[in-house]
């Protein structure tokens, strides 16, 4: 999926450069322009989303095309399990939110809630804000995780290689955005926004009593209440209208010498043409 919309984004390109000198290809670029200029748009407007996902993205595609035994220890590494937390704390929580957890199984749906969800909530809090529930859920739902995994190993309830479990952040970024997403939403969209977070937090918590299951749990909760308390200091923002900023095609002008002579897809005016 992911290399399917790698392939259709550098054909994109490939044809916007071919629309310079192929009145077909410039026709096809045309008719596709007001979508692509949406979602350009709607990129701009979530910079901190949306340049997390191209790095999660990339560390992801190296671990499906590198020997597994190599990712898991990798991945064990750059853990906030409890020997890397105690040996360098900082370190291992940046370097477990650069990682999708189970060799990148579930990337699409990261990507999916990332560029949809966790998008809109960066536009309604902006991106100080967003970064600080994406901190908040992250550190703080790490940290409870560690204090419950000590708890269960200083009371022989857990065997001692939880100490060196493999644990990863990219779904605690992501929960604490959607949670913050969901406290912003009314009607409709805040039924499907619980809904979701109950089925896909909650629920797993109390099935599996799953160590991680409960640091998506922690993870949920403290993205919830730190969004929760930045609304209070300021409402959330109108989103930014950056589509009317974008430069607009040129019309299409039927002949193709337009686009080659000048060099602008569409192209515009030359000496000696009209003027509006």
């Amino acid at each position: 999926m992911v290399v399917a919309f790698v392939l259709v984004v550098v054909g994109w390109y490939a044809l916007r450069a071919l629309g310079l000198v192929w009145e077909p290809a410039r026709w096809a670029v045309a008719r596709c322009e007001p979508w692509t200029r949406r979602a350009h748009a709607w990129a701009l407007s979530a910079p901190a989303t949306f340049t997390y996902v191209a790095v999660f993205t990339a560390s992801t595609l190296v671990q499906f095309s590198a020997p597994p035994k190599l990712i898991d220890l990798l991945t064990t590494l750059q853990s906030t399990n409890l020997r890397n937390l105690h040996r360098a704390p900082l370190k291992a929580l940046l370097d477990s939110a650069l990682w999708v957890a189970d060799q990148g199984q579930g990337l699409t749906l990261y990507i999916a809630l990332f560029v949809t969800v966790v998008a809109w909530a960066e536009q309604r809090y902006g991106t100080p804000r967003i970064l600080l529930v994406w901190l908040c859920g992250h550190v703080l739902g790490s940290l409870l995780t560690a204090l419950v995994e000590t708890h269960a190993l200083e009371n022989g309830r857990a065997p001692s290689r939880l100490a060196v479990t493999t644990d990863v952040g990219v779904s605690y970024i992501m929960v604490a955005g959607c949670a913050a997403a969901v406290l912003l939403m009314r009607g409709r969209w805040l039924a499907l926004g619980i809904a979701g977070l109950t089925l896909g937090v909650v629920a797993p918590a109390v099935w599996n009593h799953s160590l991680w299951d409960l640091g998506h749990l922690f993870a949920t909760a403290c993205g919830l209440a730190a969004a929760w308390a930045l609304l209070q200091i300021a409402p959330p923002r109108t989103p930014p209208r950056l589509l009317p900023c974008l430069p607009r095609p040129a019309p299409l002008s039927g002949r193709a010498a337009d686009a080659a002579g000048t060099g602008v897809l569409g192209g515009g005016p030359r000496d000696g043409d009209p003027h509006p």
